[in-house]
């Protein structure tokens, strides 16, 4: 029999400790580095975080910004829960989004299968077709819709010669939130930029192979370019819905900042406004702010369990 004899195990090596001019370099572009986001920090902290801290806490009291908060619990969300203009503006706001988002998405999906053709000014139709997106949310923008679909402006004048005489928009509870949604799906250029970029990264050989196999462009349309872009699809309704919740300035200058007639524009956010800085009832105004947050929360939770069952994703087909 032959005996082996191991070699004895050797000590493992201590790595050498670092230079201590080379911790204090790393410590200097640390430095440096929170010195860079330091106006980021101070901003968060000063103008989102400590904002969002307090009026978490005014949610439960009274506050009319004049005298100090009174804690008193649960108060605000029932006595809101059972104002009948909450109620209200819960319903508009609904049916504001239900209306506006689908429209203003399948527009911007049309213009981009439009523009994602390559054709001469393709580049001046994009700018042109973007720049209500720029200018939409600006207050003159407002004024200037509020005067188009005005008694006699060139709305109701348009719409006289097809016979339909129901006047301006602007003064009838059941047609103002139509013009907001019009105003809302003009601004359809960011999601139409989104879908733009879907649509690129879509391989033309699929195409090409599916026409070769005799499919015609609506089936290549279902079968190929949507469950292609469904990424994109569910990150502009994620994206559209959540503004869509949070909608007011265009709700606020069209209505002549009376969000009406007759309530027929009191959003969620126009209420708000309207209870926190013109009644003074900031307390109540807080618990409603921290309640839409909730919702959107929810709303967002159930699109991304929703969309297992419909987006399709580059990595889970492989």
């Amino acid at each position: 029999m032959t005996l082996v004899k191991e070699a004895p195990a050797r000590p493992a090596r201590k790595r050498p400790a670092a230079p201590a001019a080379g911790r204090r370099g790393r410590r200097r572009e640390n430095l440096a580095g929170y010195l860079f986001m330091s106006p980021w920090i101070a901003g968060f902290l000063l103008l989102t975080a400590g904002p969002m801290i307090a009026s978490l806490y005014y949610a439960f009291t009274s506050y009319n910004l004049f005298t100090p908060p009174k804690w008193v619990g649960l108060d605000n969300f029932t006595t809101m829960f059972q104002d009948p203009r909450w109620q209200k503006s819960v319903e508009v706001t609904l049916k504001y989004v239900v209306v506006a988002t689908p429209l203003k998405l399948l527009l911007a999906l049309g213009v981009a299968l439009l523009l994602a053709q390559s054709r001469r000014g393709q580049g001046l139709y994009r700018a042109a077709f973007y720049m209500p997106s720029l200018i939409g949310a600006s207050v003159s923008v407002g004024f200037v819709w509020r005067a188009l679909f005005s008694d006699d402006a060139i709305v109701d004048r348009g719409q006289k010669v097809f016979g339909i005489d129901v006047g301006g928009w602007i003064g009838n509870p059941d047609y103002i939130l139509y013009a907001l949604v019009a105003l809302s799906i003009w601004q359809f250029g960011a999601p139409m930029v989104i879908f733009l970029a879907g649509l690129k990264q879509v391989p033309r050989e699929v195409y090409e192979a599916a026409e070769v196999d005799g499919a015609g462009p609506f089936r290549r349309f279902w079968n190929i370019t949507l469950p292609m872009i469904s990424p994109v699809l569910f990150f502009n309704v994620l994206l559209e819905s959540i503004h869509a919740f949070q909608v007011f300035g265009s709700a606020y200058v069209v209505s002549d900042t009376r969000c009406g007639p007759a309530d027929a524009t009191l959003v969620y956010t126009c209420y708000l406004y309207q209870k926190g800085f013109k009644e003074a009832q900031m307390g109540f105004a807080s618990a409603m702010a921290w309640t839409l947050v909730v919702a959107v929360g929810l709303v967002t939770a159930v699109l991304f369990w929703s969309q297992k069952k419909w987006v399709h994703y580059e990595e889970a087909a492989k």
